[in-house]
């Protein structure tokens, strides 16, 4: 069966940081392009990186220098390091994961594998 778990979600103060983790069951994640994604109260699902089978990276500007995907294939588990929280980062955190063949994109609809999300909560 094909899961994905988030775990690492919380509050923190403005300026903070959290490490999310995904855990994929079901799947070989060193083939997958995996990615993280948020959904904010009452706004779309955004995309937030992505990392590609063949370790290329992909940011979304907003937080360019603050987070950090990444993965360990061993374990089958995706990370986002997010330092510097703002505010505006307050949402509920997805991953998701695409088969291949697959280009990477930041654009949630082309994502069928998803975890059901962790709330991750910045206070001003």
């Amino acid at each position: 069966q094909v899961q994905l778990v988030e775990s690492g979600g919380g509050s923190v103060q403005a300026g903070g940081s959290l490490t999310l983790s995904c855990v994929a069951t079901g799947i070989t994640s060193s083939t997958y392009t995996m990615a993280w994604f948020r959904q904010a109260p009452g706004k779309g699902r955004e995309g937030i990186a992505t990392i590609d089978s063949d370790g290329t990276i992909e940011y979304r500007n907003s937080v360019k220098g603050r987070f950090t995907i990444s993965k360990d294939d061993a374990k089958n588990t995706l990370y986002l390091q997010m330092n510097n929280l703002e505010p505006a980062d307050t949402a509920v955190y997805h991953c998701a994961a695409a088969a291949p063949p697959f280009v990477a994109t930041l654009v949630h609809t082309a994502y069928e594998i998803w975890g059901r999300g962790t709330q991750v909560t910045v206070c001003s």
